[in-house]
């Protein structure tokens, strides 16, 4: 048996490297904030000069959704925050160890201080050193988040970064190039290495997963709101999960997630 990941929820306190918030970049914010209100009955309230906003969800802060420049020339995207005890010393070690610092470190009022950058495939992450509204520590549910994975071409090249940037223990591969990185004694975050089946113009990236009650019928409500399905329904290590796109075009899982199941078989 093996366990899930941990929620990417915020909560506290945070091993390092623990996923603690996550953050959409889109073209059309009250579009998605529609979206996701829809899909996970997410509630919104408004920064002090409009944007970013902040997702909530029964009194748990979840995500926040900010609008991209219409200059910008980005795709939206969700972005993982992991968490990180000093995240000056953080983006020294991403730096020496072949990653990329492209914003900060800098401060970010209640949330700490915060820095994102990019691991030698490409992937873009942030890393903060706290987040102002935590939830309790192991929360789930509905409209949470659920895991966090990387999606890249190799999963075992990129181990090593991981590790000595965030202090990362590697699980056996659980399945080929699928390893599950520990912090704190606990599974915190999948890497997934596809190959070749890494979509090229997509490149290496973060799938957060959120946590539903049905998987195959929120699927079709992604569907009945302009959202489209990369991956179908199936069940897998960590229950049954699905990938998606919202109509912007951003990518995120969905899951109906279990406590313990068996590992797959390689």
């Amino acid at each position: 048996m093996t366990e899930a990941p941990e929620s990417a929820g915020p909560r506290a306190p945070h091993a390092p490297g623990t996923p603690c918030w996550v953050s959409l970049m889109t073209r059309a914010a009250d579009a998605a904030e529609e979206f996701y209100g829809a899909v996970f009955g997410w509630e919104f309230r408004a920064g002090p000069l409009g944007r970013p906003v902040r997702a909530s969800l029964g009194g748990r802060e979840v995500a926040v959704i900010n609008q991209l420049p219409a200059d910008a020339g980005l795709s939206a995207a969700w972005t993982p925050y992991l968490a990180s005890d000093d995240v000056d010393l953080t983006a020294e070690r991403v730096r020496l160890s072949g990653g990329t610092v492209a914003v900060g470190p800098l401060d970010a009022g209640e949330n700490g201080r915060v820095a994102i950058a990019a691991d030698p495939s490409g992937a873009v992450f942030g890393f903060c050193t706290a987040w102002a509204h935590p939830a309790p520590k192991g929360a789930r549910g509905p409209g949470l988040p659920a895991w966090t994975e990387l999606r890249t071409v190799s999963a075992v090249r990129v181990t090593t970064f991981y590790a000595r940037v965030f202090g990362y223990e590697a699980e056996p591969p659980s399945a080929p190039d699928h390893i599950t990185l520990r912090s704190g004694g606990r599974p915190v975050v999948a890497l997934r290495g596809m190959g070749h089946g890494l979509p090229r113009a997509l490149g290496a990236h973060w799938l957060p997963h959120f946590e539903v009650a049905d998987t195959d019928a929120t699927v079709r409500q992604v569907l009945d709101l302009g959202g489209r399905l990369l991956e179908p329904a199936h069940d897998g290590p960590y229950g049954r999960v699905a990938t998606v796109a919202d109509p912007q075009g951003a990518r995120f899982g969905v899951a109906r997630r279990v406590g313990t199941v068996p590992r797959p078989r390689g």
